[in-house]
């Protein structure tokens, strides 16, 4: 996926691919600023400003008419590391595209009334998502037991309510000039657009936003884990789910690889390990998964299922125990390896067929630090060899680096 790149005066890299195959545009903007960025007594700001980006900017009350009449769609997400606005829209009204992002970049509708609507509306998430919801605050209660110090102790929600429900218009308007700002974005396209028209646009519409004095991020380093850390807890839930988490290396690192790999090997697929041992096996767990987090500080991988009616919790610690154990003394096999990679070299590939994916792993990977890795990261994943795995998997899974998180039914029930 070749592209083409400029960067704007005021710091605003501007990424283009031109795919002529497609009858859309696809443009990406991603603002370096998610919930590591956060004050701890006021956590939620960066999903809070997600909402907030679409209340209405300096000149334009509603963001998704205009676009909506050019024809155009969009959506955002938030995580710990980054906040992404992406929209699809026809090429002769590219130029809207422009035109409202650059617009909310430059500055929002900080009004009492707008910010006390998204306020309300992230409160009702934070419930309905998070508190109402059977195993909803799994993350809310897992991320401060696996982190004491490093800000992805709390999840993109917030840690409380009250946060979000304390918040003023004065630390909105602060939190909003201090990240989002052309020198703290990426902006990418892809799809019917030519690289001179995007760069014409893009000097046009967001050249005139000024650069601003982006808040330093300085992050506590997390502690190397050296005790087993576990936490037991009753909520209105059918079944007991077990959560393991263990501390793994960051998005960038060759730990990221092998624990990606790592992960499907024992839980993506019919043939996996998890499935075929602890559901269909042994019918210890109902369903379990193993993932790893993908952050861009040192992350984690984790391990969570339900167990089936009736078993213990040390019969289903035990059997993923065993599954653990099976790996770090044997390897997986080449066949295992060579079926996971070619999974992951499908899901990359495809992953480059859609003008809007091909647009944020551009904004994505040019984050990370090099845009072209959209191409060849394969090479990496292909670096990684069976021993790679069993290393890694004798290195993160120890009991001193394990934080167990079991939620339990209320009243006692299996």
């Amino acid at each position: 996926m070749d592209f083409t790149k400029i960067t704007l005066n005021n710091g605003l890299p501007v990424l283009v691919h031109q795919d002529p195959s497609s009858p859309m545009v696809a443009m990406n903007l991603l603002y370096q600023v998610g919930a590591r960025d956060e004050d701890p007594t006021r956590t939620g700001f960066a999903h809070l400003f997600e909402h907030l980006m679409f209340g209405g900017s300096s000149n334009i009350p509603d963001y998704d008419i205009p676009l909506q009449q050019a024809g155009g769609e969009n959506n955002a997400f938030t995580n710990n590391d980054i906040t992404n606005y992406y929209l699809s829209i026809p090429p002769q009204n590219l130029e809207t595209g422009f035109w409202l992002e650059s617009d909310r970049m430059n500055e929002l509708d900080f009004s009492p009334k707008s910010l006390e609507i998204q306020k309300k509306v992230v409160i009702e998430e934070f419930r309905q998502r998070y508190l109402n919801q059977p195993y909803g605050d799994a993350w809310l209660l897992l991320r401060p037991l696996t982190y004491r110090v490093h800000p992805y102790r709390w999840s993109t929600i917030g840690m409380d309510i009250s946060h979000i429900a304390g918040t003023t218009l004065d630390e909105v308007k602060s939190f909003f000039f201090s990240h989002y700002a052309p020198n703290n974005a990426i902006l990418s396209l892809s799809g019917q657009v030519k690289p001179d028209e995007a760069f014409r646009l893009a000097e046009k519409w967001f050249g005139p936003i000024p650069s601003r004095p982006i808040r330093e991020r300085v992050l506590p380093e997390e502690p190397i884990q050296e005790e087993f850390r576990y936490q037991e807890v009753e909520r209105k839930v059918p079944y007991t789910a077990i959560y393991l988490a263990y501390h793994m290396g960051s998005r960038t690192s060759r730990s990221f690889y092998a624990c990606d790999l790592l992960s499907d090997i024992l839980s993506s697929g019919m043939s996996s390990r998890f499935l075929l041992n602890l559901v269909k096996g042994s019918r210890l767990f109902s369903e379990i998964d193993a993932y790893i987090t993908g952050d861009r500080d040192p992350g984690l991988f984790v391990i969570s299922g339900q167990l089936s009616e009736n078993v213990s919790i040390e019969d289903g610690m035990t059997g993923i125990q065993n599954e653990i154990n099976k790996i770090i003394k044997e390897p997986p096999t080449l066949r295992e390896l060579e079926k996971v990679l070619n999974r992951m070299e499908s899901h990359l590939l495809f992953s480059r067929i859609n003008i809007l994916n091909q647009a944020m792993n551009l904004g994505y990977y040019e984050w990370l630090g090099d845009a072209s890795l959209a191409t060849t990261e394969i090479d990496l994943y292909r670096s990684i060899t069976q021993t790679d795995i069993q290393d890694e998997a004798s290195r993160i899974f120890t009991d001193k680096n394990c934080s167990c998180l079991i939620i339990k039914p209320e009243g006692g029930k299996s």
